[in-house]
């Protein structure tokens, strides 16, 4: 196929390559030509997480060095991204969500005159500093796509209400439900065991030095208790200091970065999940797992919504109040243990692709 007829998705995280692994399938499955370039900024594990859905990168820009600021990767990512885009010249540049290297290849695609397609677009907490800097990226790419691909309706009015034309915004749900429901279909039986799961995730940088200590002294009051197992993926962005009040704990189990099939099995095996990750949010209403979400606010606000999902903030009482009361009170786990479509139905990759193989189509056809 000429470039004309190829769509280059960038790749920089591991929640990237989660969520782009089912579009990259789907584009494929229309039979267009898909470069997958990976910046390098999750250098091990975007790589990993691709290599469950049987993908391999076209290219590594690997820019990642050890101490490297934002501001820094920012400048490396544009500047090898726009280069590799000048010389191969793809129809379109797919970025997904909110990461340094998505606010790249949206700058890089336009400087180059290539358009951008933002899945996952649409997303806002409506505070620049909660999450950054996500909040800033994913405000800047909209002004920089070409077209959208909202996940929610919320997200879609969002984007709406700064202007985005209605043609340029298509809802087609979150893609995270195409990935995790492909992972659930090639995982065996679930476990069957008298002790219940607390499944933690934690990298949030804001107010990560006043807020980790909280939340660790709730995360160790709970697995303190006896009667469950706590289990904490260490984060490549954390120091060890960050876990150690829960080293010597034996229900507490600290585990590398887990691949992705193995973490969608601990999270459909979970009981309840505490996490400061918007995609994890994600996940666990679509499968039903009662969420405290540790941070001020939310931009998945479907989550709450759908009464999956409790923001409890980063203090230690309020964390332990509300994880005690899910672990106690049967009732109050049985109300919000009920799976939502209000995420995405599993279909989200089916309709980016065939809307960005009709803007192919369209901009082959002879002027009029």
């Amino acid at each position: 196929m000429t470039s004309a007829e190829t769509v280059m998705v960038v790749i920089g995280t591991r929640p990237e390559a989660i969520k782009l692994a089912p579009v990259i399938l789907a584009l494929r499955a229309q039979l267009l030509s898909v470069r997958v370039c990976l910046t390098g900024q999750h250098p091990e594990m975007a790589v990993e997480a691709l290599g469950p859905f049987g993908i391999l990168a076209d290219v590594n820009l690997a820019l990642m060095r050890p101490g490297q600021s934002l501001a820094k990767l920012t400048e490396r990512a544009v500047g090898a991204l726009a280069l590799l885009l000048a010389r191969e010249r793809p129809a379109w540049v797919v970025v997904q969500g909110d990461t340094t290297s998505a606010l790249a290849g949206a700058i890089a695609a336009r400087q180059v005159g290539i358009p951008v397609a933002h899945v996952e677009a649409g997303l806002r907490s409506f505070d620049l500093a909660q999450p950054y800097p996500e909040e800033l990226n994913r405000t800047l790419i909209a002004r920089l796509a070409t077209l959208h691909f909202a996940p929610t309706p919320g997200s879609q009015a969002n984007l709406r209400a700064e202007g985005v034309p209605e043609t340029a915004i298509e809802v087609t749900g979150n893609t995270v439900v195409d990935a995790l429901r492909q992972m659930l279909g090639e995982l065996p039986v679930r476990r069957q065991t008298n002790r219940r799961l607390v499944l933690a995730t934690l990298h949030r940088r804001e107010r990560r030095e006043t807020a980790f200590p909280q939340i660790m002294g709730a995360l160790a009051a709970i697995a303190a208790r006896g009667d469950v197992d706590l289990l904490l993926p260490r984060h490549p962005s954390c120091s060890p200091e960050t876990y150690a009040s829960l080293e010597a704990l034996p229900a507490a189990r600290l585990v590398p970065p887990m691949p992705y099939p193995d973490f969608v099995a601990a999270l459909a095996d979970a009981h309840l999940v505490i996490t400061d990750s918007g995609g994890i949010q994600e996940e666990a209403s679509a499968l039903g797992i009662p969420t405290l979400i540790v941070r001020a606010l939310t931009e998945r606000p479907e989550v709450v919504e759908a009464g999956t999902a409790l923001i409890v903030d980063t203090v230690r009482d309020s964390i332990l109040a509300a994880a005690t009361r899910l672990l106690d009170d049967h009732a109050a786990h049985r109300s919000m243990a009920i799976a939502s479509t209000r995420i995405g139905d599993g279909k989200a990759a089916d309709r980016i692709a065939r809307r960005l193989r009709d803007e192919l189509r369209a901009a082959q056809r002879p002027a009029a």
